[in-house]
């Protein structure tokens, strides 16, 4: 399988951006690159070292610094594992797995044995909520608890809605460069405007091939199955996964939901002051 980065060049701009929010973020850290069946994993670790280990999990297009900016003031409170996903513009390989099977849960757990990790707490936002509960269908053992932030694999939004707000404008701004066609699509995704994220699909448009399968939704009779504590926290203006219409099939199809939270005003990426709100919902939620 060749490179998902079109050029080297484009892949280290796209690597060089990242070094630079990692950098920005002003923390103690430390990298660890894991071996698994499917390809080395990077995987940022910071926090308390002393307290219960969370793992990060970001969404489509993202990266482990990300993560951390979003759920920063969880330092403190845990021992921090940001995991940059497979197939995705970071530092991992490049190998796509199948969202129809379980890859994505048996990766994750690999990686919690070579860390040697009990009693997770997971917290990912997007596409890491499908990797979540793909972890969780695989085998609950080693978690505690989950924290799902506008998550794939629950419900779809209206697909021409996303098709119009979303994939014509990348697809435009792919073919012309022409900036009023990247800002659409920021200003259909995002609750308020983020400079990175600008800089960043910029280049992931322009010099990385995405993936443009069709997000499954978990069936009603694998979702009963599972017995770890969710809580699930929707964007009420989200697009792509609509938040009320997420929290009712939530609520009819996981007996382990734990609690809902429908944030007023997101977008599918939330702002600064709902990021924490997030944090809070983590740090009073969680059963340390």
């Amino acid at each position: 399988m060749g490179s998902l980065f079109k050029s080297e060049q484009g892949k280290q701009e796209i690597l060089q951006l990242y070094d630079q929010k990692l950098e920005s973020l002003s923390i103690d850290f430390s990298s660890k690159r894991v071996n698994t069946s499917f390809g080395k994993t990077n995987i940022i670790i910071t926090g308390n070292p002393q307290k219960p280990p969370i793992i990060l999990i970001h969404g489509s297009n993202g990266n482990a610094p990300i993560a951390l900016e979003t759920y920063k003031d969880l330092l403190d409170s845990f021992s921090v594992y940001a995991v940059d996903l497979l197939a995705q513009p970071n530092k991992s390989a490049e190998t796509r797995l199948s969202m129809q099977d379980d890859s994505y849960g048996e990766w994750m757990h690999e990686i919690m044995d070579k860390l040697k990790l009990q009693n997770v707490i997971l917290a990912g936002f997007s596409f890491g909520g499908l990797v979540i509960l793909k972890t969780l269908l695989y085998n609950e053992q080693k978690i505690k608890e989950v924290f799902l932030t506008a998550p794939a694999f629950v419900v779809n939004g209206n697909p021409i809605k996303a098709l119009f707000r979303f994939f014509i404008p990348m697809k435009r701004y792919m073919k012309t460069k022409k900036k009023k066609y990247l800002d659409q699509f920021l200003a259909a995704a995002f609750t308020e405007k983020d400079d990175y994220a600008e800089k960043s699909l910029a280049l992931i448009f322009t010099h990385f091939i995405m993936d443009f399968t069709p997000v499954p939704v978990i069936k009603t009779t694998d979702a009963s199955k599972i017995k770890t504590p969710i809580t699930l926290i929707a964007a009420e203006n989200d697009i792509l996964f609509p938040g009320g219409k997420m929290i009712r099939r939530a609520k009819k199809i996981f007996p382990s939901l734990k609690s809902t939270v429908l944030l007023e005003d997101s977008k599918h990426v939330q702002n600064k002051i709902d990021n924490k709100k997030i944090v809070e919902i983590i740090k009073s939620n969680a059963q340390l």
